[in-house]
């Protein structure tokens, strides 16, 4: 049943984009991690509150090895898109820089939608560019929705299997460390037991 959450809040929320707001303080640094699948379109739109005395926020997304996908000096209002390669962990970093001497300023407020897989894809435009009908439309996006869920899936299983194959290699390094523990125990058991003799003659 838990497997099937991700899939039944995918169906239920398809289309539906929570934007994400906070605030972000002069001279600082705030970042947001997400996994996203391999071969998988990511789009974003951001803008910010008005900057006080001529403070700039730059913008910058990375993935794991520090490859920068997507960065702007003056990030006030924009969009972004990029195609990932590879599964892995993207950052997403607002840096707020204030010149020297600019005083107390308030913070700037964020605002940051991101879409990836289905929900990223302007599917009027495919509509568009392909002459297809409303149905149509529907069509390939459901479709393409449930090889989102399959590919969700097969990843799934994929760790499962990683995570059993990691349990069985660790239970395999326990018993032989357990046997080699016992070894030793009965080994130096067996050096005391020489050493007593000894040790009562002297």
């Amino acid at each position: 049943m838990a497997r099937l959450l991700p899939v039944l809040f995918a169906l239920l929320f398809c289309g539906y984009v929570q934007p994400i707001s906070f605030s972000l303080p002069p001279n600082s640094r705030k970042c947001l991690r997400e996994e996203i699948h391999k071969n998988v379109l990511v789009t974003g739109e951001y803008e910010l509150s008005e900057a006080h005395n001529q403070g700039q926020v730059r913008l910058k997304i990375t993935d794991s090895a520090g490859h920068i996908l997507y960065s702007k000096e003056d990030a006030s209002k924009g969009k972004f898109a990029f195609t990932t390669e590879e599964y892995d962990m993207f950052e997403v970093c607002f840096d707020s820089k204030l010149p020297a001497g600019a005083g107390r300023v308030p913070d700037q407020m964020v605002n940051l939608i991101m879409k990836h897989g289905v929900e990223a894809k302007n599917y009027e435009e495919i509509a568009k560019v392909e002459k297809l009908k409303p149905l149509e439309v529907e069509l390939r996006r459901l479709e393409d929705l449930s090889e989102s869920i399959v590919n969700d899936f097969a990843y799934m299983k994929k760790r499962e299997e990683e995570m059993r194959d990691t349990n069985e290699s660790t239970n395999v390094r326990v018993l032989y460390f357990s046997i080699f523990s016992i070894h030793q125990v009965l080994h130096l058991g067996e050096i005391f037991a020489e050493l007593l003799p000894t040790s009562q003659s002297g």
